[in-house]
């Protein structure tokens, strides 16, 4: 099985050198074979394949030497991703590709020849070398590519893919299940009554980061140093937020994972949540496509079961006991008395109760029940269910939509 693990590294002042030169070079090779790509597509209707933008590389670097500098494999996977981009948009897992900036984010990968020689060095090669690491975790198996990354805050990182030789654990259904509703005051709330509050990770850092960004501001001229410090102030405050975020989210969900078997969430449109102005910030600083994402992939790992409730199921407009529907209530009202059997309930509680027995339900039934009227696909080009599309076969099912893995 596949497992990633990320590392910090931290190279000398001439690896830094040397990754900035390669960083040039495998972004020049994928904006020129984006361009070479696009071209032939609009001239004769054929795209080219990835062998024979392969073979070009070797032409290259006879009319720019600068490439030869870079190790040679970084610049074929470049055109080897540049290939799978094109196949997710025609797949509609994501938009057209786009060109690469020197601003921002950089990275290239070691498709092979990596080594860790112990926990504080890896060895890459080419004219790389041996670069200082933090390697916390015991590499078990065989690396599989290195992917070499430097964050606008002048971090550096190495995202390893490992096969550790261990078969993917079938799902198994038996055990405690789990339904959780997110939100935004209570970040995520399950149906055994946890609550787990909203670190509003943003909120917390906000003063600071306004301080940093009028200090950029103010640097009107761009090709200064003063504006690049600034620059990177501001990078560092935003990756700051960005991993307190991220370190949230793993805990949670690893904890959810440990002790849960099967986790039943909801199918967010978060592409039209963030429409709302007047939540747009605090529905992108929460993370929840992230998180939804982690609990996906850490219960494949450990042989649970992942389902997701269509964004339709009415959770919170259903009565847990009776199942019979209650009346739209404010969002204000956090704890309401159900019509029908008269029992107080909490909003949030009530809703997860319903998610989790609305994924029993698919469960026990094999297969995911369709919208009235047909089956509610994603528009394209935005964030996809983070499950696989399954269409009923059941008759009599009722009028919820959802999506499922591991149910097969």
């Amino acid at each position: 099985m596949l497992r990633a693990v990320k590392v910090r590294i931290y190279p000398t002042q001439q690896q830094e050198t040397h990754l900035a030169q390669a960083f040039g070079c495998v972004r020049w090779v994928w904006n020129h074979s984006l361009v070479t790509m696009s071209q032939t597509y609009k001239d004769t209707g054929k795209g080219i394949s990835a062998l024979t933008m392969k073979k070009m590389i070797p032409v290259w670097k006879t009319e720019y030497e600068w490439l030869t500098e870079c190790y040679s494999q970084c610049l074929q996977s470049s055109v080897l991703n540049l290939s799978q981009a094109f196949g997710n948009f025609f797949d509609g897992r994501a938009g057209y590709p786009t060109f690469k900036t020197r601003h921002g984010r950089q990275s290239l990968q070691y498709p092979q020849n990596v080594k860790v020689k112990s926990d504080s060095e890896i060895k890459f090669p080419g004219n790389l070398g041996v670069v200082k690491a933090k390697v916390h975790r015991t590499i078990k198996g065989t690396i599989k590519t290195v992917t070499v990354s430097r964050l606008t805050d002048g971090r550096y990182y190495a995202s390893l893919l490992v096969d550790d030789g261990i078969e993917k654990p079938e799902s198994s259904d038996e055990g405690k299940a789990v339904g959780i509703d997110l939100g935004l005051t209570d970040f995520a709330v399950t149906s055994d009554g946890s609550k787990f509050q909203n670190p509003r990770h943003l909120k917390k850092h906000l003063g600071n980061l306004k301080r940093k960004q009028r200090k950029l501001s103010r640097k009107k001229d761009k090709t200064t140093n003063k504006r690049r410090k600034a620059q990177k102030a501001l990078a560092r405050v935003h990756s700051k937020i960005s991993r307190v975020r991220e370190d949230f989210l793993h805990k949670l969900s690893r904890k959810i994972v440990n002790e849960n078997q099967v986790i039943v969430v909801e199918d967010l449109a978060l592409k039209n949540m963030v429409k709302n102005h007047n939540l747009a910030k605090a529905i992108s600083d929460v993370g929840w496509g992230t998180f939804q994402t982690m609990l996906k992939y850490k219960a494949l790992q450990d042989g649970k079961i992942y389902l997701e409730v269509g964004r339709f199921f009415p959770s919170s407009h259903l009565c847990s006991n009776t199942l019979l529907k209650v009346n739209k209530i404010d969002l204000s009202v956090r704890i309401f008395d159900c019509p029908h059997c008269g029992q107080r309930h909490d909003r949030d509680i009530n809703a997860a109760i319903n998610i989790r027995n609305e994924g029993l339900r698919i469960l026990a039934l094999g297969t995911s029940a369709t919208a009235l009227g047909g089956n509610v696909r994603p528009k394209p080009y935005g964030r996809k269910s983070t499950t696989v599309e399954a269409v009923a076969d059941e008759l009599g099912s009722p009028r919820h939509t959802a999506s499922a893995v591991g149910v097969w």
